[in-house]
């Protein structure tokens, strides 16, 4: 417990740095000469920097787009990553969200828990080993990311220049950890249009959807018709058979469709209720057999409807590890020559891209649909009982008193962002994810603890 009793007589050192780093608006801007992400990033980057030296620690800055501080000798290295990069503050905090000021044992503030607070509780942890002057086997980097809340590019240029550590953590989610990460795949199904309207109907347009990662809670339709009541009388009967928030008026020579759905996040498709595909729903009942718009509609009300799983598409797999793939519809943009519809596909960590995408691309065949814009994250997958797993949850529960399982989750962290890590923390079970959220705050109790956790996580595998 000597690690515990140096952490607690470095208590206050370790929060008036974390208020130190939060005081700045490190969000994402425009590239500036040796600042890749901006000034607030940059300034943020030399701050942790700056603190590390303070605490006796070797520092390295890439170029602006990431920096460490390093302790011990050895060729192998254990990595533990954070994000100095954060969102910005939005409106209606009760505290000013750069100022870090305390009330009733919280740190308030944007990147508290997100990812400032952790991260300097892991330099910390790195700190009392330090002090202690305890035997390690293997080099111990804390890095300093820049770059995670809008891409990760600061990670490629990292690992083009570095190798990766032999293991190691991220202290960006959640406890017990995380061992495993669906594969996350968006793209667009592209339709090229040539026939979209009847003597009597044309769709204008179909708009719908904010981000593939959003189950979309908004989405609207211009229809011309040379009887406009026709439409809103068809509209009428299709209600009294499905529960459904659809509405039409007549604005000029439209009449102008709007459904309204309930937005949550991508991975989790089954707790919303999507716009798009109620709107699908409806055009396809519009008497417009035979047009290429038809045929579009048709087809993904077929293949899709309001599954969530794939199971129609044929790509519903499913594992013990990670459970089942999800699929949403998630933006829809059809003009009068083309309709493209975005989708954000999550497979099960046991399986690959192609896996997903060969069954996918089968069932497209033959429709004159293509893939566009195909972006992917592989899966991140530790077996249970793999070393790493194994002392990070040893450590969890020495800590805490607290035996739990680890998590698999169906978003992604930053540990896909860098090979052999994990991620570890810093929020506990039952406390509230304050991410991105008002009132962001990190409990003083909770940065302790974490500092502790991440001083005997980073001893054990270093050691």
């Amino acid at each position: 417990m000597k690690l515990n009793r140096k952490i607690n007589e470095l208590k206050e050192e370790i929060i008036e740095s974390t208020q130190e780093i939060m005081r700045i608006k490190s969000v994402g801007e425009e590239e500036k000469e040796d600042m890749p992400f901006g000034e607030g990033v940059s300034k943020a980057l030399e701050c942790a920097l700056k603190i590390s030296r303070r605490l006796g620690f070797n520092t390295k800055n890439l170029d602006g787009y990431v920096g460490y501080a390093e302790y011990g000798e050895g060729e192998d290295y254990i990595g533990i990553l954070g994000h100095l990069d954060i969102v910005p503050e939005g409106d209606g905090w009760k505290y000013p969200p750069y100022a870090a000021e305390i009330h009733e044992g919280k740190i308030y503030g944007r990147g508290a828990l997100d990812d400032k607070g952790p991260i300097m509780a892991a330099l910390y942890g790195l700190k009392a080993i330090k002090d202690l002057n305890l035997p390690l086997s293997k080099k111990v980097r804390i890095i300093f990311g820049t770059n995670e809340e809008t891409g990760s590019k600061e990670m490629e240029y990292y690992l083009e220049r570095e190798k990766p550590p032999i293991a190691g953590f991220t202290p960006d989610a959640e406890y017990p950890l995380i061992y495993a990460e669906k594969g996350i795949t968006s793209f667009n199904v592209v339709k090229d249009l040539k026939n979209i309207s009847t003597e009597d109907i044309c769709i204008k347009y179909i708009k719908g959807g904010q981000r593939v990662n959003m189950v979309p809670d908004y989405c609207e339709a211009g229809i011309w018709a040379k009887e406009k009541d026709c439409i809103i009388k068809a509209l009428e009967k299709f209600k009294l058979h499905n529960d459904f928030n659809l509405t039409a008026h007549i604005k000029s020579d439209m009449v102008v469709i709007k459904s309204i759905g309930v937005s949550t996040h991508g991975s989790l498709p089954e707790l919303g209720i999507n716009a798009i595909m109620q709107m699908f729903l409806f055009l396809a009942s519009l008497p417009m057999e035979g047009t290429d718009i038809h045929e579009f509609l048709d087809f993904f009300n077929k293949h899709v409807g309001f599954e969530c799983h794939g199971e129609s598409f044929g790509v519903a797999l499913e594992d013990e590890e990670s459970g089942k793939l999800s699929f949403n519809v998630g933006t829809i943009d059809m003009t009068e020559d083309k309709v493209s519809l975005g989708l954000n596909l999550r497979y099960p960590v046991t399986y690959t891209f192609e896996d997903m995408i060969k069954p996918f691309e089968k069932t497209l065949e033959g429709t004159g649909m293509r893939i566009e814009d195909m972006d992917h994250m592989a899966p991140l997958y530790f077996p249970k009982d793999h070393e790493l797993i194994k002392t990070l949850l040893k450590v969890y529960t020495e800590q805490t008193g607290e035996k739990k399982e680890p998590l698999a989750i169906g978003g992604g962290t930053y540990a896909k962002e860098m090979p052999n890590i994990v991620a570890y923390g810093p929020i506990f079970p039952g406390k509230p994810d304050l991410d991105h959220q008002v009132n962001e705050y990190i409990e003083i109790e909770d940065l302790i603890m974490n500092a502790k956790i991440y001083a005997h996580a980073i001893y054990e595998l270093a050691k």
